[in-house]
């Protein structure tokens, strides 16, 4: 209740009765309303600002007496959707200060109010979120806490927003139900745990070594902090009730995680609670309590009588010069009355009939009080009462003016803010345009110069990245305009609020001139029975001298005492005329005061009849800067959507070039001695179906939205490459079948080639773009597809006898590979030393050195596997031939074979990688995949090797020597690389100085974003390397036939895929 009192000193002063009474009922309720909405959000904007401050305590209290004023938060709620939240971290924080105050003491239908804005305070959370520091991060923290509060409430109805509860309240909240109290304790520890959350989050983000808790900004971050320590204490307190009361009902067992969470909450607590108390700025506000040393054994029922409910204590406020002036609650249609006047000293000792009537005439002569004497008293309190009203008008009226100016200053402050806003929407459409020159620019590169695959790519991911923005800054300009909107809402509004008010002034000044006229005629009434009176009170007078004069002639004993009494009546006669002259001059008086105010209210109609004119022109001005920005974001839009098509137009026509690039190359003479699989060609032909059905998804997504456009892009420019590729493709397999099925295989290709252009010419067109029928090229490469599965190999089918000779002859294959490779590594040496110098050649020798090291480490390795090999069979033949162990073991054999295959394929293609890298058109990062891959492949061979070697075989002994020879022949192809790539890259050197605060923010914000974008591409390129390597394992037992008996091809594939490839990389915290 105290904090209710001393609050209601926060409510603005309301309009005077007497002015209410005049304007009707309704109109009455409305201007009521009116005037509490327009006091709300002033306090709302004062409270919530971008001020690094802390929440001004009035401001709040303001704001929960609004609740409790109009029963909900409609108000507030309305006022805050039209504050930028989203925008200014500052702002936010103070916003949820203020509501979780409203929460917390405001009415309780608060909370039902809010439960509509949950989505919105959740998509809040999640944005902010996305900051690790600074106020962003504890917004976040804040607004999760909110939404826990809220939910909590709605769950339990019968906890109060301030969590203050009996015992007794809090057993009925559980009704007497052992589930319903072991959910509610769920949900308080939930509920906790937020808020130690948020408080971990503030002291983390200040300093603590310095004194932060006296200056204002660190003061901004702590005031919140006392709603969370009172909420903390009401949770900690019934946390350990219910915990009690659960541990009387439940086993021990199934409470140990109760019991562990609760002890984990006790001891952050109990630490921040401490940390809090020793803080300056808490000393002064709020008194915290500590809590016990141990937290509360469960176990022990008669603990809970130990258990002490922490209190917090918030001391009463002090008086302060911001404090603002109480409500007057007194009656103001009960007119005041004048103040008494103090009666002289004479009343005291002789009684009030001495002090009027000294010699008692009245009662000699059986008068009464003199009229005239109540005529002017009643006369004077009536002006008095007209003065004061006067002069509660003029204070009203210089009230409301005040306000209208502070709203035109406000209009003043938005109108630059809008002018602000103009400058940058200028500024943003100049580099809108440049956006629009540079994709022009890019577009006439890519028809020009783009031929390949990769650049092609570049390019889309270019385009793709500057329509990103050129989205962003459209959402901008439609979110800038829907301000805009709102604020020229709020500005009729109060232009016709100030309407209202002048309405009323004139209606207050016509009453006014009425009642001065009405005053008029009453004191000249007053005056004109006056002068009767005193005719006839003479003419009484000289009745009583004619009797005077007769009792003088039958009693001239008398005479000496009649002729006082006559000059008594005279001098009378005279304070009578005297009293009349000075009631004329205090009748002239008031006529001169009532003419003052009668002027000052014609100033005070001229002074809002200019800031009506002036509000007028502001309005006027703000609409047709709403004009010009409408007429921009039109031309922004055209401009955009003419750009989106001309990408897409580009992208088709290079879809064409392409396919026809294709298509030519069939005819070139040099083709003919190209050659490929028919594996190769099937993958190519479905890889191509796949993107066809990509290619219809996209264009379907564009057809809805126009917007929509990079996937298309990227679908168009996809599918123009793999036609391409299956084009050429499929003529190269047609080289290595018969003449029948290669002329057949020839014509499908260039079937296939035609129908792409086709339906490439009708996507071009943006009529029949929707119309575009893909139909016949999935059917052409179906047909292409269908004619490679029949012309795909059934299987070696090899004799019995031709595979002992098929596995010398694939290990004489890869050590001639393996000679091959080391020629060819001295031969580049020799070329690097007589075309590079400097570091590059430096480089490059030690690049080759490390190869033909790790070539000479295969060689021996494969020397080895076969003297290892060699021991196998005398060991294991017995009197069978070499051939027939070979047909023996046929599937350890096939093993074997498959191992030398790929490490003849691995050492060539090192070889060739090492090649492109000392040409300068390779990539480091090959040649260290290809060390990791001759690593595996060693390693196969390796594990295929002595799978059947006896363990105390010298060979088998030589062979691991030689496994590990290559393991570092391996890691110095790697290390070498890695040092010569670190040589030869220039590092950018990143220079801000010329950059605005404006534009470094702006980077900042971008780096972010990519930042996030490359983190989560990097996982999925993860997860998709991890599928590969095991699809990759699944297909390669498949295509060799291996089953559970099989356990050298088995140990062979194992140490391939999971032990010598290069392992995952995980992402570092």
């Amino acid at each position: 209740m105290d904090r209710v009192k001393s609050s209601m000193q926060q409510v603005p002063k309301p309009i005077h009765k007497a002015l209410i009474r005049r304007t009707g009922g309704a109109n009455s309720f409305e201007l009521e309303k009116e005037n509490f909405e327009r006091g709300q959000a002033v306090s709302i904007n004062k409270a919530i600002n971008t001020q690094e401050v802390a929440v001004k305590e009035k401001h709040a209290r303001t704001c929960i007496l609004g609740t409790h004023h109009e029963k909900g938060a409609h108000t507030f709620w309305a006022a805050v959707n039209r504050l930028p939240l989203s925008s200014n971290a500052v702002l936010c924080w103070k916003f949820c200060h203020v509501f979780h105050k409203l929460l917390r003491d405001g009415h309780p239908n608060v909370i039902k109010d809010s439960m509509r804005n949950k989505a919105d305070l959740s998509d809040m959370s999640r944005m902010w979120g996305h900051l690790s520091e600074g106020y962003g991060k504890l917004c976040s923290i804040y607004l999760k806490l909110l939404i826990t509060k809220m939910e909590f409430h709605v769950k339990n109805p019968r906890f109060p927003g301030n969590l203050q509860m009996s015992n007794r309240q809090l057993d009925e909240a559980g009704e007497n139900d052992v589930n319903n109290f072991f959910q509610l304790t769920v949900e308080m520890l939930d509920y906790l745990e937020c808020e130690l959350n948020l408080f971990l989050g503030v002291f983390s983000s200040l300093d603590m070594s310095r004194s932060v808790s006296v200056t204002a900004a660190g003061q901004c971050r702590l005031a919140p902090l006392i709603q969370v320590i009172l909420d903390s204490s009401h949770l900690y307190d019934y946390t350990v009730k219910l915990l009690f009361k659960l541990h009387s009902c439940l086993p021990a067992d199934t409470l140990q995680g109760h019991r562990d969470r609760f002890q984990e909450q006790f001891k952050k607590l109990k630490s921040l609670f401490y940390r809090s108390s020793n803080l300056q700025y808490f000393k002064r506000l709020i008194q915290i309590p500590q809590l016990p040393e141990n937290p509360p054994n469960f176990l022990r029922a008669s603990a809970l009588s130990e258990h002490i409910s922490p209190v917090v204590v918030i001391p009463a406020e002090s008086s302060s010069p911001e404090t603002e002036h109480m409500v007057d609650l007194v009656d103001t249609d009960v007119p005041v009355q004048p103040a008494a006047v103090v009666e002289p000293r004479f009343d005291d000792l002789f009684g009030t009939s001495a002090a009027t009537d000294p010699f008692n005439f009245n009662s000699q002569n059986g008068m009464r009080k003199d009229d005239k004497d109540r005529l002017i008293e009643q006369l004077t309190r009536e002006i008095q009462a007209l003065r004061e009203e006067l002069e509660s008008f003029r204070l009203e009226s210089g009230r409301l003016c005040q306000a209208l100016r502070g709203r035109v200053d406000e209009l003043e402050a938005e109108l630059a803010e809008q002018s602000h806003l103009r400058m940058q929407a200028l500024g943003e459409g100049e580099f809108l345009r440049a956006e629009l020159d540079d994709l022009r620019r890019v577009k006439e590169d890519t028809e020009k110069e783009q031929r390949s695959l990769t650049e092609i790519e570049r390019k889309a991911v270019a385009n793709e990245q500057r329509y990103v923005k050129l989205k962003e800054k459209y959402t901008e300009l439609v979110q800038s305009h829907a301000d805009l909107l709102r604020k020229n809402a709020e500005v009729t509004r109060q232009m016709t609020v100030a309407r209202a008010a002048e309405d009323e002034v004139d209606s207050v000044r016509r009453e006014m001139q009425e009642k001065v006229k009405a005053a008029k005629e009453a004191a000249e009434r007053r005056r004109t029975s006056n002068e009767q009176e005193q005719v006839e009170q003479l003419q009484e007078l000289q009745r009583e001298l004619i009797s005077s004069r007769a009792e003088l002639d039958t009693l001239k004993s008398t005479m000496a005492s009649s002729q006082q009494s006559s000059e008594e009546l005279s001098s009378q006669l005279s304070t009578v005329e005297s009293e009349k002259v000075e009631l004329a001059d205090s009748l002239s008086k008031k006529e001169e005061e009532l003419a003052g105010l009668g002027e000052e209210l014609e100033r005070v109609q001229s002074s809002l009849a200019s800031e009506r004119e002036s509000g007028v022109k502001t309005a006027e001005a703000l609409q047709n800067q709403l004009n010009e920005k409408e007429s921009r974001e039109q031309a922004l839009e055209s401009q955009l959507v003419a750009a989106r098509w001309s990408a897409l137009q580009g992208a088709v026509e290079e879809a064409e070039r392409i396919v026809q690039d294709t298509l030519a190359q069939l005819d070139d003479p040099a083709h003919i001695s190209c050659t490929s699989s028919a594996d190769y060609l099937a993958s190519r032909c479905q890889a191509s179906l796949d993107c066809m059905a990509r290619l219809h998804s996209a264009r379907d997504s564009y057809l809805a939205d126009n917007t929509v456009v990079s996937e298309l892009v990227r679908a168009v420019t996809h599918l123009a490459h793999l036609v391409g590729d299956t084009i050429v493709q499929g003529s190269a397999t047609s080289h290595m079948v018969p003449v029948e099925q290669a002329d057949a295989l020839s014509d499908s290709v260039k079937a296939c080639g035609a129908e792409a252009l086709a339906l490439l010419g009708q996507m071009k067109v943006q009529e029949s773009l929707a119309t575009a029928d893909s139909a016949m090229l999935r059917a052409a490469l179906d047909g292409i597809l269908a004619t490679a599965e029949k012309l795909r190999p059934r299987g070696l089918e090899l004799q019995q006898g031709e595979l002992g000779d098929l596995v010398e002859q694939e290990m004489a294959a890869t050590s001639a590979a393996v000679e091959s490779a080391a020629a060819r590594i001295e031969d580049m040496l020799n070329k690097s030393r007589a075309v590079d110098t400097g570091v590059k050649m430096e480089v490059n020798e030690r690049i080759l050195a490390s190869c033909t090291d790790l070539m000479q480490a295969i060689k021996v390795l494969v020397l080895s596997s076969k003297d290892l090999q060699r021991d196998i069979v005398e060991s294991g033949r017995g009197a069978a031939s070499m051939k027939e162990f070979y047909v023996k073991n046929s599937r350890w054999t096939e093993g074997l074979i498959s191992a030398s295959k790929a490490v003849g394929w691995g050492a060539t293609v090192m070889v060739d990688a090492a090649d492109l890298v000392v040409q300068g058109k390779g990539k480091y990062e090959e040649l260290m995949v290809c060390s990791h891959e001759i690593a595996a492949s060693t390693a196969q061979l390796v594990a295929a090797s002595k799978v059947k070697a006896d363990k105390d075989n010298a060979n088998l002994g030589r062979l691991k020597l030689a496994s590990k020879g290559v393991t570092q022949a391996t890691a110095g192809v790697v290390a070498s690389t890695k040092s010569g790539k670190s040589q030869i890259e220039e590092k950018d050197t990143m220079d801000f100085s010329s950059m605005t605060l404006t534009q470094i923010k702006r980077q900042e914000m971008d780096s972010q974003v990519s930042v996030l974008e490359l983190e989560t591409k990097l996982q999925k390129e993860r997860e998709r390397l991890g599928e590969l390597r095991k699809k990759h394992y699944e297909l390669a037992g498949v295509a060799e036939g291996w089953g559970k008996e099989d356990e050298g091809a088995y140990v062979c594939l194992k140490v391939q895929v999971e032990v010598c490839s290069p392992p995952l990389l995980q992402p570092q915290d």
